[in-house]
């Protein structure tokens, strides 16, 4: 009897078991807050690594008082040095790179170039991925280019007029000649101002910008019966480049390739080069 009460107990406690509903516990995981980061790509350097060893520059600022024409000086003042540094690595007159930044940025006090140290006007285009202000210019809040310093602004201003095919026909010209440079811009569309021209002439001759043109060219010096006897040369050096020589010497990287018959850059270690023209070589 025993037996049949403990067998009856077992069976009824496996029903009870086995009918005991089972809950599926399902752990609802919340989903993180995600932000969508728009991330603005700098500028790739590689043709302003030279400007990166360079200081800050330093810029001169007039007094509260001052009259325009002292306002320009301090500009001129301020960016000559880099316009001829420009004109030596690519080539565009320094008057025409400065007399640009006077008009453009308005000698400096211009709101884009306070903003953005844009000197130049130089707008985003497509390529564009540093940093940018909006401004009106044509159209309302247009996308100009912004710069952590100006020598970067007249570095951009010395890539786009070399890089694009509009402006070919200006590097036909004779580094000297400013006024056909001034219409050749105009022509190749660079402003649509009728009279920018006569505007960039105008404060070449005013300011006598030519001279800093003469000073990279050195334009200053007598090379018309030169002695070959007295005439310098250079020995490269570890670590030498065409441009480096250029500046050191204050030439033209074209004009040291003609003095020394070279048609590339290519230049070795020991190798002697003339810094003036020889006869007969």
């Amino acid at each position: 009897m025993l037996y049949r009460i403990l067998t009856i107990l077992c069976i009824t406690l496996l029903l009870a078991t086995g009918c005991k509903s089972k809950k599926r516990v399902t752990e609802t995981r919340k989903k993180p807050r995600t932000e969508r980061i728009v991330v603005e790509r700098k500028t790739t350097e590689k043709t302003t690594s030279s400007l990166e060893e360079t200081p800050k520059t330093e810029i001169i600022v007039p007094k509260k008082d001052a009259s325009y024409a002292e306002i320009v000086s301090a500009y001129i003042a301020s960016y000559s040095t880099i316009a001829m540094e420009e004109m030596l690595q690519y080539g565009i007159p320094a008057s025409i790179t400065l007399a640009q930044g006077i008009l453009e940025s308005g000698a400096g006090r211009g709101e884009l170039t306070s903003k953005a140290n844009n000197h130049f006007g130089i707008k985003c285009h497509k390529e564009w991925t540093g940093d940018r202000v909006y401004h009106d210019d044509d159209e309302l809040q247009e996308c100009f280019r912004k710069y952590k310093d100006p020598k970067y602004s007249f570095r951009d201003h010395s890539l786009f007029l070399t890089q694009r095919s509009r402006y070919q026909d200006l590097f036909k010209l004779r580094k000297d000649d400013y006024k056909g440079w001034a219409k050749g811009l105009r022509k190749a569309g660079y402003a649509t101002d009728p009279k920018y021209p006569e505007k960039l002439i105008s404060i070449i001759e005013r300011y006598d910008l030519t001279k800093f043109d003469n000073e990279v060219l050195g334009t200053n010096a007598n090379f018309l019966n030169p002695d070959d006897s007295k005439i310098g040369t250079y020995a490269v050096q570890k670590g030498d480049t065409l441009y480096s020589i250029a500046r050191r010497f204050n030439i033209t990287v074209d004009t040291l390739k003609e003095y020394n018959g070279l048609v590339s850059d290519t230049i070795s270690i020991g190798q002697v080069l003339y810094l003036h023209p020889v006869k007969n070589h």
